[in-house]
């Protein structure tokens, strides 16, 4: 049975890990990491079939991280999950670290080098539609930034799903409504999303990406879909779990001061406590 709380636990921790290789690398997409930490959490740590021990098994499932700039908090989960070492994440932003600052192959748990957006969908396919005519027996996860939807070839891409009927693939939109420039509505609008893509052949839900019992229902839904591939519409905030940078178009990139981070540790650590007397 999953433990709920552990997994909330752990995405505090992911979330503080976040926050601290940001600082020491004086650089990274933090708001876009915070906002991810809850399905990344979720997918590998209670959804996926994933082996750090193993990280090429046969018959693996396999995840895109489309919105490969917000790859901190995907180092961080990685790390606590055990595919990476805590010496090799202290390298992160040093000059040739194995880390850089997208996600690359070279590092254990990733499939794809990813960062350039509106590319990771198209892999999906790609992945989703080999395994189901390997009969491998694996499914595909990518998490897509919702800035990254005006991208003509995610559109593509879906249509491809939906044509293949792949019920073995599962795309979830990190729906935080902020990208660099601003609101998403207001820089390229992309409403409505559940009308594009059940036109193009999907199941769509909707959840709070940071409901952990919610995401879990999602992916167990996306699991028994028989017919269609299946997209995870996760309302989330940018910045989650700091109050500072909730919902700030600012901290998309930017770096926190020493007082910043202390602060932003006070109200992680104050979270993991809520949770432990929960």
């Amino acid at each position: 049975m999953v433990d709920i709380k552990e997994l909330e636990r752990k995405a505090v921790e992911v979330r503080i890990r976040t926050v601290e290789i940001v600082r020491n690398a004086s650089g990274g997409h933090i708001g876009g990491s915070l906002s991810a930490v809850d399905i990344l959490v979720a997918l590998h740590f209670a959804i996926m079939n994933i082996s750090p021990e193993n990280p090429e098994m046969e018959g693996r499932d396999r995840f895109i991280m489309s919105k490969g700039h917000s790859v901190e908090s995907y180092y961080s989960t990685l790390e606590k999950s055990g595919f990476i070492s805590p010496g090799l994440l202290d390298t992160y932003g040093n000059y040739k670290s194995l880390l850089a600052g997208h996600p690359t192959r070279k590092v254990p748990g990733i499939e794809f080098n990813s960062g350039a957006l509106g590319h990771g969908l198209s892999v999906g396919v790609g992945l989703a539609l080999s395994g189901k005519r390997s009969a491998e027996g694996y499914r595909t996860y990518v998490l897509m930034g919702d800035g990254e939807q005006g991208e003509g070839s995610i559109m593509e891409a879906a249509a491809a799903a939906g044509h293949y009927k792949l019920n073995n693939l599962a795309a979830i939109v990190d729906r935080n409504q902020l990208q660099i420039s601003g609101r998403t509505e207001e820089v390229c609008a992309i409403d409505d999303l559940e009308g594009k893509y059940r036109a193009c052949g999907w199941d769509v839900i909707h959840c709070d990406g940071h409901d952990m019992a919610g995401l879990l229902k999602s992916f167990r839904y996306a699991e028994a879909q028989t017919e269609k591939p299946t997209l995870v519409i996760a309302r989330t905030v940018k910045g989650k779990g700091v109050s500072f940078m909730e919902d700030r178009a600012n901290w998309h990139h930017k770096v926190p001061t020493t007082e910043q981070v202390k602060e932003a540790m006070d109200e992680l650590n104050k979270r993991m406590e809520e949770i432990g007397n929960g």
